[in-house]
């Protein structure tokens, strides 16, 4: 089988695959021969037809199935063996009628060649990068919502924002009396919570009752009609839930709320494990460093959307091979056509061009991801789940074989090596240019990463 490349433009190229009779008959008869020992043919026994017999009855798609993997493949070995990078997929040139008569054959595909990326990234390359203000207000939610969280529930005399609320739920009439007739819902033991309430009038109703209070109010209206927290509040099967629009009356017979954690030896290294804060100043500091590392992640994803955006546009002055381009998108998407295909060809080369941007970068900085760094991914992945739960302290043997069945998930393991490529990516980036750090308020930061959302 003999390839060759000719190029018909800077950026274009024809691939001609010759193709003789040696090249594929033996497969061709090799999978005739197949079919013929394990297919049931009217009229012989399996593993008793002739060649011949085969050849006429299943030869010419047989043939044509051969020769299409065996051209293709050579394409791509060809490709590959003599590193030509290109763009797409090698397209044929028109669709040819394979017959079991003609010998010889000579296909055509048609490629787009990758252009020649040059980008130089050193510290004479400025950007800017935003790093957000850790205010008062920030520090004092955050201690907030932790002395919450460490807080202790205790029995309250009022009903307030965070507050449980515990007593006997019944169902009432149109005239909004209690039902006592056998069909009536009665809950002796009902909880709800007016915080998660969907319906802020129906939350309410609650505030500011005390024990033995009663408060009529609507179930229904509180979760937008979900099926699953009706079944759960009035202890109902969700069939019976979905079509439950009557008021009901409560009885509080408990309010529950939290009592915030008191500042403290205790209290700091409860919530800050393992470490040996002591005083208040110290805790606070350590406060502002974990607020700042959460925000951290919206600096880099601002820088390495700017990043992208600058480098594309310094760099990005190259041609593509437009024409072959639009004949593959056309070719892949359904939806394509030749009369429309231009608008979409325009959307994609700025990100066509940074594929084959951070593809130079990653060549020039040996980039590269190994099974270990997609394991630790995922490894830091399933730390954060099993945080969710309260379970922090997991040993490093159940975090990596909890990562490992993460990573079973073929889809999710692929995106996962994508991200670590991303992150390695844009960590070499902000290494090698110079970064000129600017601190904003997070308002002004929201402004700048979505000014058309700033201005609605």
């Amino acid at each position: 089988m003999q390839v060759t490349l000719e190029k018909t433009s800077e950026l274009e190229g024809l691939i001609k695959v010759a193709v003789v009779e040696n090249d594929y008959l033996q497969k061709v008869n090799k999978e005739l021969k197949e079919i013929g020992r394990t297919r049931q043919i009217p009229g012989f026994r399996p593993g008793h037809v002739s060649i011949e017999q085969l050849r006429r009855r299943f030869g010419k798609d047989v043939k044509s199935h051969v020769l299409n993997e065996e051209v293709f493949n050579a394409v791509i070995n060809y490709l590959r063996e003599n590193k030509v990078d290109i763009l797409g997929e090698p397209l044929p040139v028109k669709v040819q009628e394979v017959n079991l008569d003609d010998k010889d054959y000579t296909f055509e595909y048609e490629i787009g060649l990758s252009p020649e990326v040059n980008v130089t990234l050193n510290k004479d390359f400025h950007m800017p990068y935003y790093n957000i203000e850790v205010s008062q207000e920030m520090v004092d939610q955050q201690d907030t919502a932790l002395r919450e969280r460490f807080g202790a529930q205790v029995p309250g005399e009022t009903v307030e924002g965070k507050a449980l609320v515990k007593g006997a739920i019944m169902q009432l009439d149109a005239d909004g009396n209690v039902r006592s007739d056998e069909e009536a819902i009665q809950v002796v033991d009902g909880i709800v919570a007016p915080m998660f309430f969907k319906s802020e009038a129906e939350a309410d109703k609650f505030m500011g009752k005390k024990v033995g209070d009663k408060v009529a109010f609507n179930p229904w209206d509180t979760c937008n009609g979900n099926a699953a927290e009706l079944a759960s509040m009035l202890h109902i099967d969700k069939e019976k839930a979905a079509e439950m629009k009557d008021n009901f009356e409560m009885a509080i017979s408990e309010i529950i709320v939290v009592k915030p954690a008191e500042h403290g030896e205790q209290f700091y290294k409860e919530v800050f494990a393992g470490s040996e804060i002591t005083d208040e100043a110290a805790y606070y500091e350590e406060l502002r460093k974990m607020i700042a590392s959460q925000l951290a992640p919206n600096s880099d994803m601002m820088f390495n959307r700017d990043v992208q955006d600058e480098i594309v546009k310094r760099f990005g002055n190259f041609d593509l091979p437009a024409e072959f381009l639009k004949k593959w998108l056309v070719a892949r998407n359904e939806g394509l056509t030749a009369e429309n295909v231009d608008t979409e060809y325009e959307k994609m080369v700025p990100g066509i061009k940074w594929e084959l941007i951070q593809g130079a970068i990653a060549r020039n900085q040996d980039i590269k991801v190994t099974e270990e760094d997609v394991l630790n991914f995922a490894k830091s992945i399933a730390l954060q789940q099993f945080a969710q739960y309260g379970m922090t302290n997991m040993d490093d043997e159940t975090i990596t074989t909890y990562a490992k069945r993460i990573l079973e998930d073929k889809n999710y393991s692929r995106r996962i090596r994508e991200d670590v490529a991303n992150r390695k990516l844009f960590n070499v980036i902000k290494a090698l240019v110079s970064l000129d750090e600017k601190t904003l308020t997070l308002d002004e930061f929201k402004k700048l990463a979505n000014p058309e959302g700033a201005t609605e």
